[in-house]
Formats: C-alpha cells, structure tokens, sequence
C-alpha cells in the first residue's frame, strides 16, 4: 500500500503547480493533504480531478484557513472527522479512515507562532491529542501522517543553535515529541534512514531558504510499533514543487 502525504498550502493553488500529474505520477492508494484552504464545494474548477478519487474532507469553520482531505482509490472501511476536542475540530486537523490493517490519521498539527495563545492552543491540543491516539490504538495499529509543527532533534533543523525556543523548535515541543516516541510510535523516515543529515520536508519563502536548502523537517509519517516492520519505504520527496513543503510517501 502506497500513501502520500502533503501540506499543499491550498489545495486549488497547489493544483494549478501540478498537484494531480504528481498523483498521476505516484498512483498512490490514498493521499493526505493538510492545509487544503477550502472546502469540497468550493472546488469546482478542480471538480473533474477530485471526481477520479473517493473524497473525505475535514474543512475549518474559518474560511480559507487549516484543513484536512483524503483521496482514496478505494473506500475506507469507515471514516471519522475530527478527535472530539471541539476548539481543534472546528479548525480542521485531524480526519481517520480505517483501513483492513490499521487506522490512518491525517493531521494538521496548530502552529504556535502567532502569540503566546496560540502557543498555548497548541499546547493544550499536544496535551489532549496522545490519550485520543492510544484509545484509537486499542481499535487498530495506527498510522499517523502530516504536518505536525515541530522539528523534533537538532538534526531536524538547519541551524539549532539560533532555531533554539523558536516555535516549532521549542524545548517543550520537542519535550512532547520525546513523549510521543516513547508511547510506542515509530518515526519512519528514521526507521529508513537512520540519522541522514539535510533532510527537511518545509522550507520558508524567504530568501531563497529551499535552494539553499535551509529548512525544517516537520511533516512526517509515524506507525505503531506493531506496523513498524511492515514499513517498506519512507521518502520526503524533496525535489517535488507546489507548495512551501515537500510531499512524504510511504509503502507498505
């Protein structure tokens, strides 16, 4: 089974960059798309591309804003929108299919950078969200995808030293990803590739950072332990265009 998953940063602008040859490309079984900017309805003109696939969409309240979808090329089992955390639910973040073999969880992490409350908004969500995994877990093994904020180790970021208590690289995010990981979720580009330097999945607009390749790995794919030696394959697919973050593929 072949996933894909991506922060388009609008789903109908990464369309116009060449979102659906990409999928045409790659085939995959399902695609996770976080930050979609749009609800299903406001995608006419992208109507044709979306028809080929079975659609789950967890849209924001807000409009042009967060947002999950799911292409499938099969239908899921069942499905679910949202983690029951009314405040994150009505932004969007997290949709579950269920699947023969494991429960797929396609989440927009918040980010925190916008203020000391949107810190604390995510760190509310960071402490609430691993309970909501382990009562799922009890279902199925998981596999969790997307953009989750947070470099977790100094080998997730270009420059550590001045990155330090930035959002997204604060001692008490990584903190949370260390207690995350010990829950029992195993990091799959790791799991592949072991401590490989250089490799990030977000690079800022400004100043030429993605040629330069100053970024941020903080999209990733983690499975239960028990689907751990059934990961094939984990790829940031770095040379791929469209949006301010790579896409992520991992087989099964």
């Amino acid at each position: 089974m072949k996933i894909i998953s991506w922060n388009v940063n609008g789903i109908r602008a990464c369309s116009k960059k060449g979102l659906f040859s990409f999928l045409a490309d790659h085939s995959p079984d399902v695609a996770c798309f976080q930050e979609t900017k749009a609800t299903r309805d406001q995608c006419d003109e992208i109507e044709g591309e979306l028809s080929a696939y079975v659609n789950l969409w967890h849209s924001a309240q807000r409009p042009g804003y967060s947002g999950v979808a799911n292409l499938h090329r099969v239908s899921p089992l069942s499905h679910q929108l949202g983690c029951g955390i009314d405040e994150v639910d009505s932004e969007g973040r997290i949709l579950v299919s269920e699947h023969e073999a494991f429960l797929l969880m396609n989440m927009y992490f918040p980010n925190g950078g916008s203020g000391e409350e949107r810190h604390q908004f995510k760190m509310n969500f960071l402490e609430k969200v691993i309970p909501f995994f382990k009562k799922m877990e009890r279902k199925k093994p998981l596999v969790l995808t997307g953009d989750f904020n947070i470099a977790h180790r100094e080998i997730d970021v270009h420059d550590p030293v001045r990155l330090d208590g930035e959002s997204g690289f604060k001692p008490e995010e990584r903190a949370w990803m260390d207690h995350f990981v010990a829950q029992g979720f195993v990091d799959c580009f790791r799991l592949k590739h072991g401590d490989l330097k250089d490799q990030y999945s977000w690079w800022s607009y400004r100043q030429g950072a993605r040629k330069r390749n100053k970024g941020w790995r903080i999209d990733y794919f983690f499975v239960s332990e028990a689907l751990a030696p059934k990961v094939k394959r984990c790829e940031m697919l770095q040379a791929v265009e469209g949006s301010d973050h790579c896409p992520l593929l991992l087989e099964l």
